[in-house]
């Protein structure tokens, strides 16, 4: 019984044998499959050159063109005006800003007035005998002298011996030094030079004013500047007068403004050049942010696509025969997103956008948009 399972075992081992070999044999003869290429659907562009318009993008701060720092070259009280002293005040060309008590200065003018009115009256008798053909003139002068004005020009002097004689009594000394203190009067009011508004105030009516004291800051609100820095590469592109396209940070707000300056020396430690852009609209306030486009210049024969496109050698992807290719190109201008180029064949097809592991004899499918079809719909 022993001998006929282990004959039964063995007979199976030996077809088991058999029929693993010949699986084996059958594998070894098998093709290996064929690996199916993969095809990968890129979006193109068909290049036709044209005239590309450069625009430089900068960025600054609103400043007034018109700004007054006031400040006191007297000394007193500041007193109360129709007007307060504070900021967001508007005021027209010519009104009082502030006004500082001169009441004991104002008396020491006067009083320097009257000796020099004195002065002139008391060589009149002289004048009647040893001057008779200039006494009248002299004589109209003290006439219109008033104390309470400002003090009139001396009549003009036609001989030497008039000259001495006047000169003598000192007279035009004391003309000049009444015209002197006449002048410091006229700076305890400070005058508004433009119609505008009051954008610092530093003291308030009832303070006591120290000479040079720094009172606030007026500004019109009118015209306002930004002050750009541009790569000296384009120096030589900037032009006076040109437009510029200024807008806001959230692109809600458009304004158009002009150069009128540009700066005719290079800032040393940034290659930059300064140029300024002049603005006006009633929605602008000092120390906005606003970003400039300038048209620096107009590049003929000539492509704009996104920087990631452009290979670090100068070469751009192009699609020939369904595979992909590299062309040389020339930069000439760079953005933050774009590029400017020469030297692209017109009809030649690129890449739209870039494809990941490009390499030049990948085979690639333009992408193109079907028609919708009545039974699609």
């Amino acid at each position: 019984m022993r001998n006929i399972i282990l004959s039964i075992i063995g007979v199976l081992v030996i077809v088991a044998s058999f029929l693993f070999a010949k699986k084996l044999i059958a594998d070894k003869n098998k093709p290996k499959p064929v690996q199916a290429k993969v095809v990968k659907t890129v979006f193109t562009d068909t290049i036709q050159n044209a005239t590309i318009p450069i625009v430089i993008a900068a960025n600054g701060n609103l400043e007034a063109k018109r700004r007054l720092e006031i400040y006191a070259e007297v000394q007193g009280v500041f007193k109360p005006g129709s007007k307060l002293f504070k900021p967001g005040q508007e005021y027209k060309a010519g009104q009082s800003l502030i006004k500082i008590d001169a009441s004991e200065y104002y008396a020491s003018v006067q009083s320097s007035k009257s000796n020099l009115y004195n002065s002139i009256a008391a060589i009149m008798p002289d004048l009647r005998l040893d001057f008779p053909d200039v006494f009248d003139k002299w004589q109209n002068y003290l006439t219109n002298f008033n104390l309470n004005k400002t003090t009139p020009k001396l009549p003009e002097m036609t001989s030497d011996k008039e000259n001495f004689f006047i000169t003598g009594r000192s007279i035009v000394s004391n003309y000049y030094n009444v015209k002197n203190l006449e002048q410091r009067l006229a700076k305890y009011t400070i005058s508004a030079p433009f119609s505008g508004i009051l954008t610092e105030a530093l003291v308030t009516e009832g303070t006591l004013i120290r000479s040079g004291q720094k009172l606030g800051e007026y500004i019109d609100p009118s015209v306002y500047e930004m002050e750009v820095a541009i790569s000296k590469t384009y120096a030589n592109l900037l032009k006076v007068g040109e437009d510029v396209a200024l807008n806001n940070l959230d692109k809600t707000e458009t304004y158009t403004g002009k150069v009128t300056r540009v700066n005719g020396s290079i800032d040393a430690t940034t290659q930059t050049i300064t140029a300024y852009i002049e603005v006006k609209d009633a929605n602008l306030k000092e120390g906005m942010y606003l970003e400039a486009n300038l048209n620096a210049k107009q590049e003929k024969d000539a492509i704009e696509i996104d920087r990631n496109l452009l290979l670090e050698n100068q070469q751009i992807f192009v699609v020939k025969d369904s595979l992909l290719d590299v062309i040389d190109v020339k930069p000439v201008y760079f953005s933050d997103t774009k590029v400017v180029l020469k030297n692209v064949p017109n009809g030649s097809i690129i890449l739209k956008k870039a494809v990941p592991g490009a390499y030049a004899g990948m085979l690639v499918k333009p992408f193109q948009d079907k028609p919708v079809t009545k039974d699609q719909q």
